[in-house]
C-alpha cells in the first residue's frame, strides 16, 4: 500500500509531532477558517463534519472554502443522517465537482435510529457511490477510548470489516480516532492495532487548546472518558474549572512512547471551534520542535 496516496509525507518519518497535522472544522466555521487560514501550512488536510443543525449546501460552501484556500478538503458522512440514496449520490456529486473532494471520513452517528437506508458506514462503503464519484481515500473511526454502545472486540471487528470493504472498492483505508486525553490508553490502542495485523495508517485525534469548561463539555458529548485522573495526567483539576488548557502534556508524551512497532501515525486536531488558537498552538510546537 502507498502511504503517499494519503499525504505525500506519509512516505517519510514525521520530522516531530505536528509533522502531517490535520484540522477539523463545521459547517459553520466558514469565516474562522478565513480568520485561521494564514496560519495554517498549505495543503494541510481540514476536515468538514457532518453536524445536525447543518444545511447539505453549507458542507458543500465550507468545502469550497477548503479548497479555495489552498488546503485539502476531507468530507465527513454521517450514516444515519443521510436521508436517501439519491441524497448521497448528489451530496457526492456537489463535493467532488465543486471542490474536488477525494477523500471523506465515514461515521455511523448519533441519531438511535437511521434517517434513511445507512445504519451504518460500512453500508455506505459498500454502496458503490465512492468510487462512482472518484473518491480514493476512505477514512474510518478508531475509539481509543472505548465506544459506550459497543465491546472493545466489537470495534475491532468492525474497523477491520470496514478497512477491508474500502480496499475491495479499489480505495485507500485510513483510521481516524475520537479525541482522547489519555496518552496510555492511546498508546496501548495503537499497539493492540498492530498486533492484530492492522497496518493502516492513523491519525490520532487530539483536542486543540480550548476553555476547560469546553473540554470537558466535548468530552462528555462525545463519550470520551474524563475520569479525574485522566484529566489530572492531562493538566486539568475537576475542581478548577477555570481557564483553559491545551494539548502539549498529552501531545509531549504521545512523543515520548510511541516507536515504530506503532506504525505510521500524524495528529489530528480537534480545535472545538478555535481554528485560530489551534493553529497557533501547532506553529508554536513546531517552531520548539524543529
Amino acid at each position: 500500500m502507498s502511504y503517499a496516496a494519503i499525504h505525500p509525507n506519509w512516505e517519510n518519518p514525521a520530522s516531530n509531532m505536528v509533522d502531517g497535522y490535520s484540522l477539523e472544522m463545521t459547517a459553520k466555521e466558514i469565516e474562522g477558517l478565513k480568520e485561521a487560514a494564514p496560519l495554517i501550512r498549505p495543503n494541510t488536510q481540514v476536515a468538514v463534519t457532518f453536524l445536525p443543525g447543518e444545511e447539505l449546501s453549507q458542507r458543500v460552501e465550507a468545502a469550497v472554502l477548503v479548497r479555495a484556500l489552498g488546503f485539502e478538503p476531507i468530507v465527513h458522512l454521517s450514516a444515519r443522517r443521510i436521508e436517501s440514496e439519491e441524497q448521497l449520490d448528489w451530496y457526492l456529486c456537489e463535493i467532488t465537482q465543486k471542490a474536488e473532494v477525494k477523500r471523506v471520513f465515514i461515521i455511523a452517528g448519533d441519531p438511535p435510529e437511521a434517517e434513511g437506508p445507512y445504519e451504518n458506514s460500512l453500508q455506505i462503503i459498500e454502496s458503490g457511490l465512492l468510487e462512482k464519484h472518484g473518491i480514493t481515500i476512505v477514512g474510518v473511526g478508531g475509539h481509543p477510548e472505548g465506544h459506550p454502545n459497543n465491546s472493545a472486540e466489537e470495534l475491532w471487528v468492525w474497523m477491520q470489516k470496514k478497512i477491508d470493504a474500502v480496499r475491495a472498492h479499489g480505495m485507500t483505508p485510513l483510521v481516524v480516532t475520537q479525541f482522547a486525553f489519555d496518552d496510555d490508553a492511546i498508546v496501548e490502542w495503537l499497539a493492540e492495532m498492530r498486533d492484530r495485523g492492522i497496518d493502516v495508517p492513523v491519525r490520532l485525534g487530539v483536542p486543540g487548546p480550548a476553555g476547560i469548561k469546553r473540554l470537558l463539555g466535548f468530552a462528555k458529548r462525545c463519550g470520551v472518558g474524563a475520569s479525574a485522573s485522566v484529566m489530572k495526567k492531562y493538566g486539568i483539576s475537576i475542581t478548577n474549572l477555570i481557564g483553559s488548557a491545551g494539548p502539549d502534556k498529552l501531545v509531549g508524551n504521545l512523543e515520548k512512547k510511541l516507536t515504530e512497532r506503532h506504525g505510521r501515525v500524524r495528529l489530528h486536531f480537534y480545535p472545538f471551534g478555535a481554528l485560530t488558537a489551534s493553529a497557533e498552538w501547532i506553529n508554536g510546537y513546531d517552531a520548539k520542535h524543529s
